[in-house]
């Protein structure tokens, strides 16, 4: 089996439900890290679904910070991470590996 640690998903939320990242055909992917950022003078809320599932719910950020999480989930081949922010000017880095 082939592990490759990548950058799963990053960019800037949309205001309504999309997909950041689909776990490729015959893959296991391990979410290890994300980092969500606020670049706006106010505060804001993001949510982040691992499989349908939330992990994170309407998440308060203030202006101008960041926001860290350390964690170990798996997703299976097909599953997805869904997200959401109130203002495009909160952004989002997925990290994690890939076990094909």
């Amino acid at each position: 089996m082939a592990t490759t640690t990548k950058a799963l998903a990053r960019g800037a939320f949309a205001t309504s439900s999309a997909t950041l990242y689909t776990v490729p055909a015959s893959t296991t992917t391990v979410v290890t890290n994300i980092v969500v950022d606020n670049t706006s003078a106010s505060a804001q809320t993001f949510t982040i679904n691992l499989d349908g599932v939330a992990l994170l719910s309407s998440a308060a950020i203030d202006a101008n910070a960041s926001a860290f999480f350390d964690l170990k989930q798996a997703l299976a081949t097909t599953k997805t991470i869904t997200g959401l922010a109130s203002a495009t000017s909160v952004t989002f880095h997925i990290s994690g590996v890939e076990v094909a």
